[in-house]
């Protein structure tokens, strides 16, 4: 077997096919390593500039000669290992090849045809890589242009969510640009070819490579390291100070403390899964002597004192900072971890105390519920904290330029009204996570200040809806005359309202509650032992403007609890709607629509701009969209010349059934909840719904 790196252009340039063997499993690769592979592409892009870095390693591919290794004029290979890469990087292709077809045909032409097709080849032959039978008819659909065909599969869904998040990368105005994404796939991903020779056993090589047992982690990579480094003082050091720093952390926390020590050392762009090179190419620098060694592990030791705090904040002495970790942790704060770190850091040499650690956090907190509340993406949040310490390091007042940098431009920091806006008009519901949702409601009930306040340790609460997601009689016949006069209908209202944050609250009660009548909840709340549910009760009826009302009064609280920005961003919150719009629709499969109303439940918006912003700009999958009837709309026309069938035709290519009366199947239909599920945002209380393959 022969072994040498190279980039991905030149793997497969020239006329070859890569063929997945059948032993081979199905493609298998889901959001976790989707999300990874992505966040690396992001990541080389940031550096492209820095010609001394390498590229990031993605790791290896075994390729054996097929049994027909030249045929007309077609080189053909059997892909032993490394199948899931290599394919995920052809979707990632052929979505950024569909991403520019509209603006830049010409790239996306040569896309095309230098990675993901031999041109002057004929059927199945033309495709690059060739995927076992169970997954080739969706692949060949990416590849070769008919990608909208492709039903809820995993082939289907890492397309569809490249195509997103090529869609996040333009709506928000980030400094990649396609061709530095290209430029990133094409050279910067580095591989490690492995060719065997004719002959070899194709399939004892694929066994041996998939039963190698446990693998060494980053961590004990760099501890095999430093240790090799000091020959005369390896066993007094590891006895005195790693055993401790192993048993405060543990082997997970080792990894999590190396990554974090090149963090605050200036490397924002460290990725954990490139923790060991990291470290050795800093040491390198410093120089290798034993001191220098021995001197890093003390220095490690030393650091993992404040993450064990972070991890275990109930060992921390003081009260008010013992309270604010737990909230932060609560939160599922570990992107914070470099800045806590950072003032635990300053803490512990006496240049800040431990109440400004706690105001500094109380802002990160404030930072962090402020963006969720309003509904910014969470897609930035690493890049944001991990560049702090570089950022503060030479501070003197670190927690007032903490604050300024939290508030600095592109960082979306809400202001007091953008927050009171978002808690009126956004859907609460599919924001963040679930616990998260919950940590907001708590946190509000205990600002009521309750002389018995409750054990929230022991009390088993979920998110209840005041008005119910599924308007029964009693509730239609409630709205329709609040709904007569704003002009709506009783459906618009209901989806404008009923999960912004004014409809929600915390019981242990929700099947009792259910979607009964406003007054039989009234009964319930009233013995709550939950303030908030006792303010509820105390209303006489429950529409949109006592949801409103309830909603300002939750605002001016939010704004008390969570600290805002200092007034030097000039950031626009407005244009995120539509990128949530536009990621909702480009993860929609083949075989689905949804309506106006949905979308507009899903945002927070109203179905009329929405229909207003589909008919005037390209949104990929925008013929997917139906009234809430499920019927096309008379407004609707195609952007795109060339396509001449009508909206009910593309549906029914795609498997959209239509009943006498024109309208498509009401089990075919994503609701709001069901697209939030899509753009992987969790519903509380919902069974994830399956879509057919």
């Amino acid at each position: 077997m022969r072994a040498h790196e190279v980039d991905l252009i030149t793997l497969i340039q020239g006329a070859k096919q890569f063929q997945i063997p059948l032993y081979q499993r199905v493609y298998s690769w889901k959001t976790s390593q989707l999300e990874q592979l992505w966040s690396d592409i992001l990541g080389e892009v940031e550096r492209i500039e820095e010609t001394a870095t390498t590229g990031h390693f993605l790791g290896s591919v075994v390729l054996a000669p097929s049994p027909k290794m030249s045929a007309g004029g077609l080189q053909r290979w059997l892909v032993v290992d490394g199948q899931q890469r290599l394919t995920t990087l052809m979707l990632a292709l052929a979505a950024l090849r569909d991403h520019a077809a509209k603006e830049d045909p010409a790239f996306a032409e040569r896309i095309n045809e230098e990675y993901l097709i031999n041109r002057w080849q004929e059927g199945d032959h033309r495709l690059r890589v060739l995927p076992t039978q169970y997954d080739r008819d969706a692949f060949r659909a990416c590849i070769l242009g008919s990608a909208a065909m492709v039903g809820d599969n995993l082939i289907g869904r890492a397309y569809r969510s490249f195509r997103a998040w090529l869609i996040d990368v333009d709506d928000l105005n980030n400094a990649q640009d396609l061709r530095r994404i290209e430029q990133v796939i094409r050279t910067r991903l580095r591989l490690v070819e492995i060719t065997a020779e004719p002959g070899d056993n194709v399939h004892r090589i694929f066994q041996s490579l998939n039963n190698t047992g446990l693998s060494l982690t980053q961590a004990d990579l760099v501890r095999n390291f430093l240790f090799m480094l000091m020959p005369t003082q390896a066993e007094n050091v590891y006895q005195d100070v790693w055993l401790d720093m192993q048993d405060r952390l543990g082997n997970d926390g080792l990894e999590t403390l190396m990554w974090l020590d090149l963090v605050l050392r200036g490397n924002d762009k460290a990725k954990q899964s490139d923790i060991y090179r990291a470290q050795v190419a800093r040491l390198e620098e410093q120089g290798l002597d034993e001191p220098t060694i021995v001197a890093e592990v003390k220095e490690l030791a030393r650091r993992s004192r404040h993450l064990r705090t972070i991890l275990k904040p109930e060992e921390e002495p003081d009260p008010e900072l013992r309270a604010q970790l737990q909230r932060i942790n609560e939160w599922g704060g570990q992107t914070t971890y470099p800045v806590t770190m950072l003032l635990l850091d300053r803490r512990e040499k006496g240049l800040i105390s431990a109440a400004e650690v706690t105001y500094a956090l109380r802002l990160v907190e404030g930072f962090l519920v402020r963006r969720m509340l309003a509904g910014v993406p969470t897609n930035n949040l690493n890049r944001i904290f991990n560049a702090a310490p570089r950022e503060l390091t030479t501070c003197t007042d670190v927690v007032e330029a903490l604050h300024r940098y939290l508030s600095g431009t592109r960082r979306y920091w809400p202001s007091d009204a953008q927050l009171r806006d978002a808690i009126l008009t956004k859907p609460f519901y599919f924001a963040g996570r679930g616990p998260q949702k919950t940590f907001v409601l708590r946190r509000l009930e205990e600002s009521y200040g309750s002389a018995e306040p409750v054990d929230w340790a022991k009390a088993d609460l979920t998110i209840e809806h005041v008005m119910p997601q599924t308007l029964n009689d009693a509730w239609r016949d409630a709205l329709e005359k609040e709904a007569a006069a704003l002009g709506v209908t009783v459906r618009d209202l209901h989806a404008r309202v009923v999960h912004t944050l004014g409809n929600l609250t915390l019981s242990g009660r929700n099947t009792r509650l259910s979607n009964h009548p406003f007054t039989r909840k009234q009964d319930i709340l009233s013995s709550s032992a939950l303030m908030m549910n006792q303010e509820i009760a105390a209303t006489s009826t429950w529409g949109k403007a006592e949801i409103n009302a309830r909603g300002e009064r939750l605002a001016a609280k939010a704004i008390e609890i969570w600290p805002g920005p200092l007034d030097v961003s000039d950031d626009d919150l407005s244009n995120r709607d539509w990128s949530q719009l536009h990621r909702a629709l480009a993860l929609m499969p083949a075989g689905y629509w949804t309506s106006y109303s949905d979308l507009a439940e899903l945002i927070g918006s109203h179905p009329k701009p929405i229909g207003t912003h589909l008919s005037s700009r390209y949104v990929e999958n925008a013929w997917r969209v139906l009234t809430s009837e499920g019927k096309p709309s008379p407004q609707f026309a195609w952007l795109d010349d060339d396509r001449k069938e009508t909206q009910r035709e593309a549906l029914e290519k795609e498997g959209v059934t239509f009943d006498k009366f024109g309208r498509a199947s009401k089990q075919q239909r994503l609701s709001a909840e069901d697209l939030a599920r899509l753009l992987g945002l969790e519903v509380p209380g919902h069974a994830t719904r399956q879509l057919s393959r």
